[in-house]
Order: C-alpha cells, then sequence, then structure tokens
C-alpha cells in the first residue's frame, strides 16, 4: 500500500470511529478569569497531554528533516498554530466539532508515521495535513478552557499559540541537530509516536 493511501485510509476510519471516549472535552473550563492566569495556564496546557505534546514535537520534527531549509520548513508548524487557533476559537464558542478525539489519536499516529520514514511532501500539502490536525487539537483545548471572557480569552489564546510555538520549535530542533545525524532516533520516535496514535485509537474503538 502505498503511504499516501495509508494516510487517507487512516485519516478516514478515525473519522467513522465512535465519539464516547472524549476525554479532553470540558475537562478544565470556567477556571481562569485574568489574562495572565489564562495565558499561564493556556502555554502550559499543551504541555500537559501526551498526545498534544507528540503531535506538536513531531510536527517539529517532520519539517526539520523533510524540508530543505527553514525557508520552508516553519510553513506546516505555523499552519498547525493557525489552525489551533480557529479550532480553539470553535470551542470557546461552545460549537460542537465532530470527531474531537478519534482525529486527535489519528493526528498523532499519521505524524509518527511521517517522522518514522521521514515521507516528503510539498510544503503546501504538509502545512495542510498538519493545519486539519491541529484545528482538531485547538477545539478540545477550547472546550477544556472555554468559560474565560474578555482579556482572559485573549490571554488564553496567546498562551496556546506560544506554548504550541514552544513544541515546534523544539522538535525542529530535535530533528535538525540530532535526528538528521543520527536517523535511528527519528525511526525509534516516529514508532513510538505511531503506536501511541495506535493506542488510542484502540481505545475508541
Amino acid at each position: 500500500m502505498k503511504f499516501k493511501t495509508l494516510l487517507t485510509s487512516t485519516a478516514a476510519a478515525a473519522t467513522a470511529l465512535p465519539l464516547s471516549a472524549l476525554a479532553h472535552v470540558g475537562a478544565d473550563g470556567g477556571g481562569h478569569h485574568h489574562f495572565l492566569d489564562s495565558l499561564g495556564h493556556a502555554f502550559a496546557h499543551p504541555f500537559t497531554g501526551a498526545d498534544h505534546l507528540a503531535a506538536m514535537l513531531a510536527v517539529g520534527a517532520w519539517s526539520a528533516l523533510t524540508m530543505p531549509g527553514l525557508r520552508t520548513a516553519w510553513r506546516a508548524p505555523a499552519a498547525f498554530v493557525a489552525l489551533l487557533l480557529v479550532g480553539a476559537l470553535a470551542g470557546f464558542s461552545g460549537i460542537w466539532v465532530p470527531g474531537v478525539e478519534p482525529m486527535i489519536a489519528a493526528s498523532v499516529l499519521v505524524l509518527g508515521l511521517l517522522v518514522l520514514v521521514q515521507q516528503r511532501m510539498p510544503w503546501g500539502a504538509a502545512a495542510g495535513l498538519a493545519g486539519v490536525f491541529a484545528f482538531f487539537h485547538g477545539a478540545a483545548h477550547g472546550f477544556e478552557l472555554a468559560g474565560d471572557t474578555g482579556m482572559a480569552t485573549i490571554g488564553a489564546l496567546l498562551g496556546m499559540g506560544l506554548g504550541s510555538a514552544t513544541l515546534h520549535l523544539s522538535g525542529m530542533v530535535l530533528g535538525h541537530a540530532l535526528m538528521q545525524r543520527h536517523r535511528w532516533i527519528a525511526k525509534l520516535g516516529g514508532a513510538a509516536t505511531a503506536a501511541l496514535g495506535a493506542f488510542m485509537l484502540t481505545r475508541l474503538a
């Protein structure tokens, strides 16, 4: 099976899974009412879940491994952050986004596979794929942090974007400084990330 077919099949299967295990949704809403409190909490938020942590590091590492230079390597992480914030706004607004948990799990699986095989793509396709997955990560974050209003919402969005960008940059540094020189580390990290995604999907089945 070609790798592009594998990606398509995985995403399609994920959207068909049941949505009974939405562990992210509503877990931490309404507890932050000040700009700095919301900013600090939202900045830390991507670091607190293995799924979000793994996906964001993987985006950075994959970009560093497969893009020829910084001129293009930053585009997929930037698209991820942008669509993450769009998804977060949907979550803040209380908009129901179907398939959040399955798509988050699928993102961890697919991004892990991309790191594992160091699959190259045109930067537009890479940014689009990262952005689609990011929207669902953002929706989960938005549901968890819903309840903030005014400046607290701005703080939450800013913190979320900064936290996510930090993880992407960390992944890019790891990919450029370590994984490019020691390809077995990339394969091991990609395999571990993909295994986490597969485990998450089996829990939703």
